[in-house]
């Protein structure tokens, strides 16, 4: 089980908590970006294509090491252009509690490994003993 914290003297986060607290077994998922099955990019020029492919992948790892997206303590984005975010926002969105959001951060970077991907998200999990 998560709690959420809101830490006294910091301004609230508008769609994510600033601190979660689990006590269980970890399960950290390396970023995953918009590749199908046969490793092809999902959604071209598409953020909020390529956001939904992410949040399948995350959804398909989590259940590997045993998680699902309601034990996810944090998120990690790491996008091309921060103007995306609607579009990522609303894809973790469909999968999350937005009322006791992740954890997470934003940030802009310069490139991913390949140029047609717009995004990549890793997830850290506490599944309860």
């Amino acid at each position: 089980m998560l709690t959420h914290i809101p830490p006294d003297g910091v301004a609230p986060g508008n769609g994510y908590s600033h601190v979660v607290v689990g006590e269980g077994r970890l399960v950290v998922v390396s970023g995953q970006v918009s590749l199908d099955e046969q490793g092809n990019v999902v959604g071209k020029g598409d953020a909020a294509a390529q956001a939904r492919q992410v949040f399948e992948n995350l959804r398909r790892c989590l259940a590997a090491g045993g998680a699902t997206f309601a034990e996810v303590a944090k998120f990690t984005f790491y996008v091309t252009d921060v103007a995306i975010l609607p579009e990522v926002r609303a894809a973790r969105d469909a999968h999350i509690d937005t009322a006791r959001p992740p954890a997470s951060t934003a940030v802009q970077v310069a490139a991913l490994y390949r140029p047609e991907l717009m995004l990549e998200v890793e997830a850290l999990a506490v599944i309860p003993w």
